[in-house]
């Protein structure tokens, strides 16, 4: 919703300014639809050239998330929670019956109950494994830390594949522009026996390159960028509550104790009310016993 209004204001801010100043749109109107052919273009080609194609599908999905918002809202933080919290209960219990739920986790009672959790398989994979290694005596907090660390950065650089390669395509922009400019150039002077008043509407459509280039750049697709970066950013704070909570339940504290740990580092404005959570965990002992 914002990413919108913040275009809606550009277009307004910027056009008009330049029509209040007395400019007008009919050069701007007869030059855009090649300008872009050419810029939009080059940009996309260029962009096609330098990435993979797994990194090309991952931009489409990551620009529709630069318009809808992160993934995880605060009722995902909260079911994490409650999730980690029944899964340490269970290992404590009884670490024969964690198997079935680890091993797969598509087919357990537990995951089910928190469908968008399930069908996250980095989120599931994280789980998973870790309390799988747990069980193996893999258990040392200070070294599964390092192992989870490493992992949520690669985790991070990988979602950050997407919004890297369209902050490139945003730098070359004004470019490309110059590029669309030049060529207008060149057919200007091509025709420069021709009257004074055709020169100048020839020389404003060149230049309308060289602005939407720099428009572009900066107002539309750095932004964007921009946007997907902060998502990826915001979205880890859901893999790090992951990993505060099983490194927690590794030192042994009791369970509670874990959820009340990772509950403590979420963010604030996802982070669950104490009692609130409190109450979701009291009623899951009690449907449990």
């Amino acid at each position: 919703m914002f990413v919108i209004l913040g275009i809606v204001i550009v277009l307004v801010m910027v056009f008009g300014g330049y029509l209040g100043a007395g400019g007008t749109m009919g050069i701007i109107l007869k030059a855009l639809p090649f300008e872009m052919v050419m810029i939009g273009g080059a940009a996309i080609g260029a962009f096609v050239i330098a990435n993979q194609t797994s990194v090309i599908k991952a931009t489409g999905r990551d620009i529709i998330r630069a318009f809808k918002g992160p993934k995880w809202h605060p009722q995902d933080y909260r079911d994490l929670l409650c999730l980690l919290y029944e899964l340490i209960w269970i290992a404590r219990q009884d670490p024969v019956a964690l198997e079935e739920h680890v091993e797969a986790p598509g087919e357990s009672t537990i995951f089910a109950r928190y469908p968008r959790i399930r069908d996250d398989h980095d989120a599931v994979e994280l789980i998973c494994d870790t309390l799988r290694a747990a069980s193996m005596n893999y258990d040392d907090p200070h070294q599964v830390e390092e192992v989870l660390e490493k992992r949520l950065e690669a985790l991070k650089h990988h979602a950050l594949h997407s919004s890297h390669a369209v902050q490139v395509t945003a730098d070359a922009l004004p470019a490309l522009g110059i590029v669309a400019a030049v060529l207008g150039i060149i057919k200007t002077m091509g025709a420069i026996d021709e009257p004074p008043n055709i020169l100048g509407q020839m020389i404003g459509g060149a230049l309308t390159g060289t602005f939407l280039g720099v428009f572009l750049a900066y107002c539309f697709v750095g932004p964007i960028a921009g946007r997907m970066r902060a998502i990826v950013e915001e979205d880890e704070h859901f893999f790090q509550l992951i990993r505060e909570v099983l490194i927690a339940n590794l030192h042994e504290h009791p369970a509670n104790i874990c959820i009340e740990v990772g509950r403590q580092n979420t963010p604030h404005q996802h982070r669950p009310d104490f009692s609130d959570l409190e109450g979701a965990l009291r009623e899951l002992r009690r449907s449990a016993a």
